[in-house]
């Protein structure tokens, strides 16, 4: 039993198939149909002999006219002058291989100047014809590699800018809970002051173990959420509560890493801590449709919380949430800042629902 053997197509680093590919495959098609289209006329003698000797000089002039073309594609010609060019270099191709064509398809007949000129003229047609395809395909493939080399710049600049929105997030963070953690000092309370600085270093040490990606499951973001909650539990006490409602086919969707924490950060400080009584942050979310919807709630008087969706008041935490939200959704997704009738403050937050593939989970598992 014969076994199977793959046939694999060269291609370069984009995909595309090299030039002998392309070249070997588009004129193995040609002479077959042109054998096939000579099907009537078998009977006469020399017919398929002259056809593949016909293809064979044409293959072998185009490949010639390979480097020529290289040649031209390298200065600023404009397309007429390209063709121009090609079309002399053809002209000069097609005479010598019909001539070539004449003479080895009837070697001993004596040489007729029709038959050179008529196989000159389809020679340097075909020829012509080849020159500008390879023009075209070459003008393609450099647009596209043009058009990955611009995707992939503007991929690494939304990615640096996202390091440095996360980067500049994290400082803003350390600085408040550290502030935080002087409060507790300076209001003779030690115990509690010892255990926020090592929820403070658990929590850093999870952000500085994960990898610093765009994008993380909401799962993820929860538990940071909720080592941040306990942090701030530790400095408010009994006066801040938390209620999570979490959907549970909402647990792998993809978040903005860093997402909830300043959102709960501003819900806090602006909601709960400037209270007596202190209040209640809700975490919540489901799916609507195609999109994930995640809401934080703090309770509170009417109009308290954040004061407005772009202004000074919201902080450093608000305005890069709602840039990165940008660079990394466009127009597809809502970032929507609400005062209820009944008080405190609603942030609403809609994305593309979306979960990691089975490749980037492999991935983050190594």
């Amino acid at each position: 039993m014969w076994a199977k053997i793959p046939v694999v197509l060269k291609r370069d680093d984009l995909g595309f198939p090299t030039f002998w590919t392309v070249q070997i495959g588009a004129w193995l098609c040609f002479y077959l149909w042109g054998s096939i289209s000579l099907l009537p006329f078998l009977r006469q003698p020399g017919a398929l002999r002259a056809n593949t000797v016909f293809f064979i000089t044409l293959f072998a002039a185009s490949s010639l006219l390979r480097p020529v073309c290289r040649s031209l594609m390298r200065h600023a010609f404009s397309w007429i002058a390209l063709e121009i060019r090609a079309f002399a270099w053809s002209l000069l191709g097609g005479v010598s291989a019909g001539y070539v064509i004449v003479v080895a398809t009837v070697p001993h007949d004596p040489f007729r100047w029709t038959d050179w000129l008529g196989t000159s003229v389809r020679s340097t047609f075909i020829l012509f014809v080849w020159c500008s395809l390879y023009f075209s395909i070459k003008l393609w493939q450099q647009s596209m590699r043009e058009r990955e080399r611009l995707l992939r710049a503007e991929a690494e600049v939304r990615d640096v800018r996202l390091s440095a929105l996360r980067y500049q997030l994290n400082p803003h963070f350390l600085f408040n809970s550290l502030n935080a953690v002087s409060t507790l000092v300076l209001e003779g309370n030690p115990p509690a002051a010892t255990r926020m600085l090592a929820q403070i270093g658990e929590f850093l040490r999870t952000i500085l173990d994960n990898e610093a990606v765009p994008e993380t499951p909401l799962s993820q973001e929860i538990a940071f959420a909720e080592q941040y909650l306990a942090i701030e539990q530790t400095r408010l006490g009994p006066r801040l509560r938390v209620e999570v409602a979490i959907s549970p086919e909402t647990f792998d969707a993809l978040v903005p890493s860093m997402l909830l924490q300043p959102l709960i950060e501003n819900a806090v400080r602006h909601g709960i801590a400037s209270l007596v009584e202190g209040g209640t942050i809700r975490i919540e979310s489901k799916l609507q449709g195609a999109q994930l919807q995640i809401r934080v709630q703090n309770s509170g008087p009417v109009s308290s919380g954040l004061v407005a969706p772009n202004g000074a008041a919201n902080g450093i935490g608000i305005s890069n949430t709602a840039e990165r939200l940008k660079t990394l959704y466009a127009a597809d997704h809502k970032f929507v800042l609400q005062w209820p009738e009944a008080g405190g403050c609603e942030v609403t937050v809609e994305l593309p629902f979306r979960k990691r593939t089975q490749r980037e989970v492999s991935s983050c598992e190594r």
